[in-house]
């Protein structure tokens, strides 16, 4: 069973980056920085210079979905993603209103620095969807 405390990790390069724009798909936001900080930048700066943007997380307001934490790796994307989000955008719809709604959060996302991939039409057992590379090249699929 899952709950607010679960967190799901992700390697990147650049945590907050990541973090920021996941932010922003998501609808999540950056928790408040840990008490005695008045901001995240401060608290990085009494870190040592090793752990200084090593990581950075993004949580849901709500307190429903799962916290998200971005650690630094010094290797990049080799190969297949280890996890996959699919980002719900077209619950319920189909057709026309379903590729509409793909297309306008696909737009948003690639004015934030996503990539978009080729365009998965319907077929007998899926619904349409939309690939997609985050900031950092990791795939998702907007659903």
């Amino acid at each position: 069973m899952h709950n607010a405390h679960t967190a799901r990790a992700f390697d990147c390069a650049n945590p907050e980056r990541v973090a920021r724009f996941w932010c922003e798909v998501l609808g999540y936001a950056v928790p408040p920085p840990p008490k005695g900080f008045a901001t995240w930048d401060e608290y990085t700066r009494s870190l040592p210079p090793e752990r200084q943007g090593a990581g950075f997380v993004c949580a849901d307001p709500s307190g429903v979905g799962p916290r998200l934490y971005f650690q630094r790796v010094p290797e990049g994307k080799a190969v297949k993603n280890r996890v996959h989000l699919d980002v719900r955008v077209g619950t319920g719809l189909v057709g026309e209103e379903r590729l509409a709604a793909l297309e306008a959060e696909c737009a948003r996302l690639v004015a934030l620095g996503a990539v978009r991939g080729q365009l998965l039409l319907a077929d007998d057992e899926n619904e349409s969807c939309q690939p997609m590379q985050d900031i950092e090249g990791n795939e998702f699929c907007l659903d």
